[in-house]
């Protein structure tokens, strides 16, 4: 699994990427979370708004530091289907 938090470098960004790297770890994830600031790569993966956190390449938690508990049911795909799920951009997740 590739696991991905992109952000702009702000405190919030941060955050989500630390309480990435917990989750992961307390799920026995041995996956590495990287971190990606590079804007072109942001606008890439079609989100409009940051920190990201994706999976596998695709966005599944965009514009907001979730509790670690959501981060957790979205590394073990038990989030599927969800509204924060959905990519961060305004086609509805038809990109």
């Amino acid at each position: 699994m590739k696991i991905q938090v992109l952000g702009s470098g702000c405190a919030a960004c941060h955050q989500l990427f630390e309480m990435t790297k917990k989750a992961a770890k307390e799920l026995n994830i041995n996956d590495e979370v990287e971190y990606i600031d590079d804007i072109k790569k942001i606008i890439e993966m079609g989100v409009i708004q940051v920190p990201v956190l994706a999976i596998d390449g695709r966005p599944v938690l965009t514009g907001s530091v979730s509790d670690i508990k959501k981060i957790k049911s979205v590394l073990t795909g038990k989030n599927a289907g969800s509204e924060d799920s959905k990519p961060g951009c305004s086609c509805g997740g038809k990109c």
